[in-house]
C-alpha cells in the first residue's frame, strides 16, 4: 500500500489562512497577507478593538476567532466599500461604528462559506457553523471550544494590511487528522470560480450603488427644477 498523504489540523489552519487572504484581498482591492510563522497558544480569546467568534461543528470542531486592531478594521472597511463605490464622504470615521462591524461581519461570514467550500472539496466532510457577529470590545474575553478532546489545539496567525495594519486569527480545533483512503480529482479550479463569483458580487453592488446614488441625483434636480432654481 502506498503511503497516504495525511492532513492535520495545522494544514486545516493553513487552508482557513488562504480563505482570509482570498476574500478579503479580493473584497478590499488591496493585498492581504499572513505570517510563514503559527504560534501556539493555550487558548483563544477574543481581543480588543474588533472581535467575532464562529463555531464550526460537523466532520470536526473547531473555535475561530479574528481580532482586529482598529486601524485594521478601518483599512478593510474603507476599502471594500470605496471598491463597490461608494464615496469617502459617506463612510464611517470611527471602528465603534455598527456599519463598520456589520461589514466585517458579513466580510468573515464570505470567509466562512469559502473554507467550507475548501473543506468539502479537499477532505470529503461537511462542517456547519453559527452566524459570526463582528463586535467592538474593550476587554480580553478568554472562550474555548467544547470537544470531546481534554486538550484542544490552539494557533494564532498574524495577518498584515497593505497599509501593515495587524489582525490576528486564532483557532482551536480538536487533534484530528485526515487519511486519503482511495484517490480523488480536486477541482483545480476551484478558486478560480469563487474569485469570479466574488468579483461578479462586487459589480452587481457596484451597479446598484451607482444606481440608488442616480436615482437620488434625479429627485434632487428635479425638486431643484420644481423651486424654479
Amino acid at each position: 500500500m502506498s503511503k497516504s498523504k495525511v492532513i492535520s489540523t495545522d494544514d486545516i489552519l493553513a487552508t482557513l489562512c488562504h480563505s482570509v487572504t482570498q476574500v478579503l484581498s479580493s473584497a478590499s482591492g488591496n493585498s492581504i497577507g499572513y505570517s510563514a510563522m503559527v504560534q501556539k497558544i493555550s487558548h483563544t480569546c477574543m481581543r480588543p478593538d474588533l472581535g467575532c467568534f464562529v463555531l464550526f461543528d460537523g466532520g470536526f470542531s473547531a473555535l475561530v476567532v479574528t481580532n482586529f486592531s482598529a486601524g485594521a478594521a478601518l483599512e478593510i472597511y474603507g476599502n471594500y466599500l470605496r471598491n463597490m463605490g461608494m464615496p469617502q464622504s459617506e463612510l464611517a470615521k470611527s471602528h465603534l461604528s455598527d456599519d463598520v462591524a456589520n461589514v466585517l461581519g458579513e466580510l468573515m461570514n464570505q470567509i466562512v462559506g469559502d473554507f467550507s467550500k475548501k473543506v468539502r472539496e479537499q477532505l470529503h466532510t461537511s462542517i456547519s457553523q453559527n452566524q459570526p457577529k463582528m463586535m467592538a470590545i474593550n476587554k480580553q474575553v478568554q472562550i474555548s471550544v467544547d470537544t470531546t478532546s481534554d486538550r484542544p489545539q490552539a494557533r494564532r496567525v498574524t495577518f498584515t494590511t497593505q497599509s501593515q495594519h495587524i489582525f490576528y486569527l486564532e483557532m482551536a480545533m480538536e487533534k484530528t487528522e485526515f487519511f486519503k483512503l482511495r484517490d480523488f480529482d480536486i477541482n483545480e479550479d476551484l478558486d478560480t470560480r469563487e474569485a469570479a463569483d466574488l468579483d461578479k458580487s462586487a459589480t452587481n453592488t457596484r451597479a446598484k450603488a451607482k444606481q440608488a446614488q442616480d436615482v437620488e441625483q434625479d429627485i434632487d434636480d428635479d425638486f431643484m427644477e420644481n423651486l424654479g432654481l
